[in-house]
């Protein structure tokens, strides 16, 4: 089996679409990543919230195989997602070589899909990578919901006091909810809004924890993150 890999850019071009949007998701990388799918750009979304991943790259190899005519045919995998080696909790996560697809279309047309999946996982399974297949049920879930609105204040600025002092706070109350920990330093409503978008930010760095797999509210429980 051959391979053809560019970590820089995609090794097929991503077509139109009749059903979903095409696009590019802002990345480090300043040319972004290609999405050919709404279902596509929302694991993407997910990916750039996830702290454990370090890089993910769209059509990234193409992957030669025998179909069961022994015919050569190419299967390209829709996305590749590294994890940081400079986290405990990620170091010895693996490599996923990634398909996406919608459910319905990926019962529907199993058998023309199964030889290019059996492909990846083949390829990936040589590597010591995980080949997985994302349906919506995986990504559109409460959790891509929370995770598209904190992505508006991963990278905010904010006073160093004003995070250490949430922080602090946050240790004394133990668990709280957003509500109760403004209200902890505010009665009127205009301070309290002026402070939300730090709690919001500390979320979404994970400095303060609450469950994301439900919706996030000013009544969700929230608590101070310790990490060793």
């Amino acid at each position: 089996m051959r391979i053809t890999i560019n970590p820089q850019h995609p090794v097929r071009k991503i077509p139109t679409s009749s059903r979903s949007i095409t696009g590019l998701m802002p990345t480090s990388d300043k040319d972004g990543e290609a999405f050919e799918s709404t279902l596509e750009r929302d694991l993407m979304y997910l990916l750039k919230f996830d702290i454990t991943v370090d890089k993910f790259i769209a059509q990234p190899v193409k992957i030669n195989y025998l179909d069961k005519e022994s015919s050569p045919r190419t299967y390209t995998p829709d996305i590749i997602i590294y994890h940081r080696k400079d986290l405990a909790e990620a170091k010895n996560k693996k490599t996923i070589l990634a398909e996406v697809k919608y459910k319905d279309d990926l019962c529907n047309n199993f058998r023309e899909y199964h030889p290019k999946l059996r492909a990846g996982m083949r390829y990936a399974k040589e590597r010591d990578w995980v080949f997985k297949v994302y349906t919506e049920e995986h990504i559109r879930t409460p959790y891509l919901k929370n995770a598209k609105f904190l992505l508006g204040y991963i990278n905010s600025n904010f006073d160093s006091n004003i995070i250490e002092a949430l922080l602090n706070r946050l240790d004394e109350l133990r668990e709280t909810d957003p509500q109760g920990l403004l209200a902890s330093f505010y009665t009127d409503k205009w301070n309290q809004a002026k402070l939300l978008p730090a709690i919001w930010h500390l979320v979404a760095r994970k400095s303060i924890g609450t469950n994301l797999h439900y919706p996030l509210t000013m009544s969700s429980r929230i608590w101070r993150m310790h990490y060793e």
